[in-house]
């Protein structure tokens, strides 16, 4: 009896494992593949179909999901590696590759791990570019060195089901005697340039100085030939003037001597001027000399010759 009661327990255990196994595998069998997502089914070990984004029913036992790929860009570092430039300085570079898997079937099958083939595609390639460039030219080509090395992975990668977007280089690191060395040589350029710039800036404030006084000397040359001119046009016109003047006065006289009483009048004048210049001459500290006969105001004015007798 009790060997009939462990038997039963010993077949409800058999029966109950079984039981979950399938159910396990049953769940296992229902696929929700997401979004950008590719699922590779192998039926007994080979290859049966690829499943894409959604719901999908698999035969428990028969199918199983042997890869799981994704499809989005997918970012792999390049770990730094040393290389060798054609002049044989030794500098460490690393970079960065965006691929995306095109073909799941190929990237599954068509190599072991297509980001590891990638990395150390990359890597040979790197090294290959490098060697053909001298040190200067290498942090000046990255573009150049990032093309060569899309055009290789690109080509490998028909084969592999993927495609690579693009490659960076992301350091390119020298020795620490070359950098100090660049570094020297570019403080040494910056003071040269420096230098001409100031000695530039040095000869422009001179010629910016030396037009200033030339042309300051210029306006007052100028500006002193304008001011003679004008001096001497005014004592040219006030002489002009002054002689239009006279010639008018004397014109005017003549005319007046010519008329009835006008030598009398002239004459009259003649005299009041004269008294007047020596009324004049009466001032303090002013030595007069006067003839000795001094009524005989008609024997002065014929010395000088005027008469006032008819």
């Amino acid at each position: 009896m009790e060997t009939n009661n462990s038997f039963d327990t010993f077949n409800f255990i058999i029966w109950s494992v079984t039981f979950i196994i399938v159910v396990f595998k049953f769940l296992q069998s229902i696929c929700l593949v997401p979004t950008k997502t590719s699922y590779i089914v192998e039926r007994f070990g080979k290859y049966h179909r690829t499943l894409e984004a959604g719901f999908h029913a698999l035969i428990p036992f028969v199918d199983q999901v042997a890869y799981k790929l994704d499809l989005k860009e997918e970012t792999v570092d390049v770990p730094p590696q040393e290389c060798f430039s054609k002049d044989e300085v030794n500098v460490e570079v690393d970079g960065v590759i965006y691929i995306s898997v095109v073909d799941p079937v190929k990237a599954a099958y068509g190599v072991t791990h297509y980001k590891y083939a990638a990395t150390q595609l990359a890597q040979t390639t790197t090294r290959s570019i490098i060697g053909t460039l001298e040190l200067d030219r290498t942090f000046e080509e990255r573009d150049v060195i990032s093309a060569k090395v899309v055009e290789v992975l690109e080509a490998a990668g028909h084969t592999w089901g993927i495609r690579v977007h693009r490659y960076e280089v992301k350091n390119l690191v020298p020795p620490k005697t070359v950098k100090n060395a660049m570094e020297k040589q570019v403080t040494a350029e910056r003071n040269k340039r420096a230098i001409l710039a100031k000695s530039e800036g040095d000869k422009l404030a001179k010629i910016n100085k030396s037009e200033g006084l030339k042309m300051e000397m210029i306006n007052l040359s100028e500006g002193e030939m304008q001011k003679r001119i004008n001096e001497a046009e005014g004592k040219a016109s006030e002489i002009l003037t002054i002689a239009k003047a006279t010639a008018e006065s004397i014109k005017k006289v003549g005319h007046a001597l010519h008329q009835k009483g006008g030598e009398e009048a002239y004459k009259l004048q003649i005299s009041e001027l004269f008294l007047e210049k020596i009324d004049k001459l009466a001032k303090p500290g002013t030595e007069v000399i006067l003839p000795a006969n001094l009524t005989d105001f008609n024997g002065w004015l014929k010395n000088i010759g005027i008469s006032l007798d008819n």
